[in-house]
């Protein structure tokens, strides 16, 4: 048995404490030695591989689109040694649904056994697995796509992409690839403005490229917050196994190369910069997260309470300031008074997001506007009530974190990622739990034998009210001309 730090509830199984007092006995869980470990570390790579060797091969359920256009530079380069696999949707459903049950327990296992095993052991298996990654094409969505559609759209056609919709230009390449059609561009504003040049590439050129610099962003992520991890006295090891091993983070947030990526670095690298003292550098770092995407300004609030002690808060805020300037004036200059649209993905509904199903069960018809009302003030109730606690302020950054996942209406596996790092780097174990319950929910809940069974027991959990008007808006924001 390998012994453990108390401070990450996890601890080596031995004798029983004497029961001093009601509810005092500990919660013991076992620590395993590195054998299991490096076993566990071994069958998540073969389960990546596996997923990328299927997905590669031929058109399939696995890729959204191939079916209408699947060329080689999309497949990529082990389509030629794997082209022959089948792509029966039964047995790919079953064997997909079977790999990410399989890399759960693996996560489960590393975790347990994470003392035992070098940095330099599951630095090189998370290379290897996003390495993999990179080969095959995105999975389950495509985002990638609709990046490169809105890049071409105003890049390349000059249309602006927050009036204009990827239909508007139906003759490019990119839109056969593409999903939301009618839907001008929720991405933020200086996303977009960095995919520019990609426009003017070759479609195949510019979707390796941000292929790779995705993966790249996703390593650089990960190794800021094993920087941050040693600031705060945290075991790098757990850090990393905790959030890059998590089998959401490898297949659906690496292998699906979602720009979640280029938020989550500049916060990981503002909180980096809070604990390294250097606070108005903090505060800018954090502006180029919100200009990607705007649910990062829910950190700002607990980066001043972290920085509250001698008017530290203050120089946070005076970088934020500054960076905001340049950025709001950039944004207005390539793109006018033109927002990204927030409006319209708020309103969608997914299956089993938190509120659609607790619509559901009490009997209204799913996530109505009005629930969707009421979750949006819970959140800013939670966030408003963490900052005036004065806690722990990277654990009440996670927390404020679960409660924007759990209102949200368009829910999607990867967002977990946004917790993870704040839920390993925090104090609070009840938050580390929760994120592991938060990951076994997104996974069994998306997991593609769910949807088969449910389609053959004709089961819509979309089926009332609220869940056809999502579906009639979903349909029209995705159909073409």
């Amino acid at each position: 048995m390998a012994t453990t730090s108390p401070a990450d509830g996890t601890v080596a199984l031995g004798p029983l404490q004497p029961l001093e007092r009601r509810f005092s006995l500990p919660r013991p869980r076992l620590a395993l030695g590195p054998l299991p470990g490096q076993l566990a570390l071994a069958a998540m790579i073969v389960c990546a591989f596996t997923v990328v060797m299927f997905s590669s091969a031929r058109e399939s359920t696995l890729v959204p689109r191939s079916s209408t256009t699947f060329p080689h530079w999309m497949s990529g380069p082990l389509h030629g040694l794997f082209g022959g696999l089948t792509n029966n949707t039964r047995t790919l459903v079953l064997g997909f649904t079977i790999v990410l049950l399989a890399m759960l327990v693996a996560y489960g296992i590393v975790l347990a056994s994470v003392r035992t095993l070098s940095l330099r052991a599951l630095w090189t298996c998370l290379v290897v697995l996003v390495g993999i990654m990179l080969l095959g094409p995105p999975l389950q969505l495509t985002d990638v796509f609709n990046y490169l559609g809105y890049a071409r759209l105003g890049g390349l056609h000059h249309l602006n992409p927050y009036s204009h919709v990827i239909a508007a230009v139906n003759y490019d390449p990119v839109y056969r690839l593409a999903t939301w059609h009618n839907l001008t561009s929720p991405y933020g504003e200086l996303f977009t403005a960095l995919t520019y040049p990609l426009s003017y590439l070759p479609l195949a050129v510019a979707y390796w490229i941000l292929k790779v610099v995705t993966v790249l962003a996703a390593l650089a992520f990960v190794w800021v917050i094993t920087f941050c991890a040693r600031r705060v006295g945290r075991d790098p090891r757990f850090v990393l196994a905790f959030v890059a091993l998590n089998p959401v983070f490898v297949i659906y947030a690496v292998g699906g190369f979602h720009n979640d990526f280029f938020m989550l670095l500049p916060i990981m690298g503002a909180i980096a910069l809070v604990l390294c003292k250097r606070d108005r550098s903090a505060g800018a770092v954090l502006m180029l997260a919100v200009a990607v995407k705007f649910t990062a300004i829910l950190l700002l609030p607990f980066l001043l309470v972290g920085t509250r002690a001698g008017r530290r808060w203050l120089r946070v805020l005076t970088g934020a300031v500054l960076a905001a300037i340049p950025l709001v004036a950039g944004s207005i200059a390539l793109f006018g008074s033109s927002l990204p649209n927030l409006s319209d993905q708020s309103t969608l509904l997914t299956d089993f997001s938190i509120p659609q199903v607790f619509g559901l069960l009490i009997g209204i018809g799913g996530g109505t506007p009005w629930l969707l009302t009421i979750a949006k003030v819970l959140v800013v109730a939670t966030v408003a009530y963490l900052v005036l606690r004065r806690r722990e302020w990277l654990s009440a950054a996670g927390w404020a974190t679960l409660a924007l996942i759990a209102s949200l209406s368009w829910l999607m596996p990867w967002y977990v990622i946004w917790l993870l790092p704040l839920a390993a780097l925090g104090t609070s174990i009840r938050l580390r739990r929760a994120a592991i319950v938060l990951t076994l929910f997104l996974v069994l809940t998306f997991v593609p034998e769910l949807w088969l069974y449910m389609a053959k027991h004709n089961i819509n959990p979309l089926s009332g009210s609220a869940g056809q008007a999502s579906e009639t808006l979903q349909r029209q924001l995705e159909q073409g001309p």
